[in-house]
């Protein structure tokens, strides 16, 4: 039997602790009290506390909910800065944000705040194709997360392959698009606010 369990290296386990320590310091500003959120995860205290004290196995989830509860930019919990949406931000997987550090996506898990607003996701499903993206630009901001398979993501003429976990965000009003980039059907969530 494979064992497909995160190994992460020395690096990869300071920016969990990191990110740990960007939920703890938010959700203590805030005066929000761990069991409080934790009840609205629906986790005992008990786990909760843990993704605080390691930053390790943070579900989604328990990120979208508390940057909504607090208003604070999701991408600035994950990396610590807040992206300049004139350019892109990739997050990569290992980064904090792995595949497997996010079971169990549902579409009110991926619900992202933008100027004031929540925005509910699409799941955009791409077939393998030969045929270059179809560049498109529209107002606000986008974020994807790619949830299987492998996705090149054309920005402003360069391209980024993102892969299971990896997410990205980015000002839309700048020409991009999306195609898969494997050999097997490529799944993401795209969240637009406009």
């Amino acid at each position: 039997m494979i064992d497909n369990t995160p190994n992460p290296n020395a690096q990869e386990i300071e920016e969990l602790h990191q990110l740990g320590e960007r939920i703890r310091g938010l959700r203590e500003a805030c005066e929000i009290p761990a069991e409080e959120i934790a009840s609205e995860l629906g986790i005992t205290p008990e786990v909760y506390r843990g993704y605080e004290e390691t930053g390790f196995d943070v579900p989604v989830s328990a990120i979208y909910h508390l940057a909504r509860r607090t208003g604070v930019d999701l991408n600035e919990i994950l990396t610590g800065g807040t992206a300049k949406l004139d350019t892109i931000q990739v997050v990569r997987a290992g980064a904090g944000q792995t595949a497997e550090r996010f079971p169990g996506y549902h579409y009110q898990d991926m619900a992202w705040r933008f100027t004031g607003k929540i925005m509910q996701p699409m799941l955009v499903k791409l077939d393998p194709s030969e045929a270059p993206a179809d560049l498109v630009t529209h107002n606000g901001q986008e974020f994807n997360l790619v949830l299987s398979g492998a996705m090149t993501l054309t920005f402003d003429d360069k391209e980024f392959v993102l892969e299971t976990g990896d997410c990205a965000y980015f000002d839309p009003t700048h020409p991009h698009g999306q195609k898969c980039a494997s050999n097997v059907p490529t799944a993401f969530v795209s969240v637009i606010a406009e």
